[in-house]
């Protein structure tokens, strides 16, 4: 069971778009905000990230940018050199800039529902850097690594990995963020979360089966603590009690069932722990403004 994994899936609006872009110093690109998250990778040569806060980063082989909500930012090879925009199409390769020292990124989006998106993405912070560093979150450094050697290969095949090494990326970035926040020490909120045995447990065990008639007292038991001894460490590392989770992640897979899913109505309630069609559209209605009939309607 991976939490991690769970809360992308339940995010997940479209499969992630990525262009190999090749530059030859001088060279700026601009990006605009786009409705998901955005990513770079560094896999050859250096530059700069520009972000509308702070001051520019230098980036360097290997390097990892995640932006949580798509914001607007920009990439140089030198923080004064002039900007363009980046084609708002996103081809799959591009090749810019001078007859300087080259840079090769693999440039993307993630295309994640931010209007609904789980807890655990929202204690990200707007613009994350993950520098390649000898011996930390290696499968993170493999994917890259990987993302480099599928970009470089050549012939019929040339690529074909990219679009699923490119989903394992988000995993393993945000394991990466969330494990760096944890060795800090004194995690709060999701890095606790994922790192404390007992609401790892219990977490695990609502996402494994969300459809069982939970109490607070069981999932205590599943991490080992007394009902409001558990209770207390939930909710202060979660954000919201128990069975308010409980309730929220039922009908965020719900939801995802009827989009991705021609399962009737009362399937679709009965793998999602309501024992009536109509408790769970009630339910449903009341966490997602539409009844579930007309949500598969408007979304699917």
């Amino acid at each position: 069971m991976d939490l991690i994994g769970d809360a992308i899936a339940a995010m997940r609006a479209g499969r992630p778009g990525s262009t190999r872009t090749d530059l030859g110093a001088p060279w700026g690109l601009r990006f605009d905000k786009i409705p998901g998250a955005g990513f770079h990778v560094v896999l050859q040569g250096s530059c700069w990230l520009l972000a509308a806060r702070g001051g520019p980063v230098a980036l360097g082989p290997g390097d990892v940018v995640f932006l949580r909500s798509g914001r607007g930012h920009a990439l140089a090879n030198d923080p004064a050199t002039p900007l363009g925009p980046f084609p708002p199409a996103q081809p799959a390769e591009l090749t810019a800039g001078g007859p300087g020292p080259r840079t090769v990124l693999l440039c993307g989006a993630y295309h994640l529902d931010l209007a609904r998106p789980h807890p655990l993405l929202r204690e990200l912070p707007e613009v994350i850097h993950l520098p390649a560093r000898p011996g930390r979150h290696p499968s993170l450094r493999a994917t890259v690594d990987l993302l480099g050697r599928e970009l470089d290969t050549e012939g019929a095949r040339a690529g074909a990995g990219v679009p699923l090494l490119v989903e394992l990326l988000l995993l393993y970035i945000l394991r990466a963020w969330f494990e760096d926040r944890a060795a800090r020490g004194n995690p709060t909120g999701w890095a606790l979360a994922l790192h404390d045995p007992s609401i790892r447990r219990a977490l695990e065990a609502i996402h494994r089966e969300p459809a069982r008639a939970w109490t607070v007292a069981d999932l205590g038991q599943h991490g080992g603590l007394s009902r409001a001894a558990f209770a207390r460490r939930f909710a202060g590392a979660v954000g919201r009690p128990p069975m308010a989770y409980l309730t929220w992640w039922r009908l965020t897979t719900a939801a995802r069932q009827l989009v991705d899913t021609d399962d009737v109505l009362s399937t679709v309630a009965a793998r999602s722990g309501y024992r009536s069609e109509f408790a769970f559209a009630r339910a449903f209605k009341r966490e997602f403004g539409e009844a579930p009939g007309r949500y598969r309607h408007l979304v699917k």
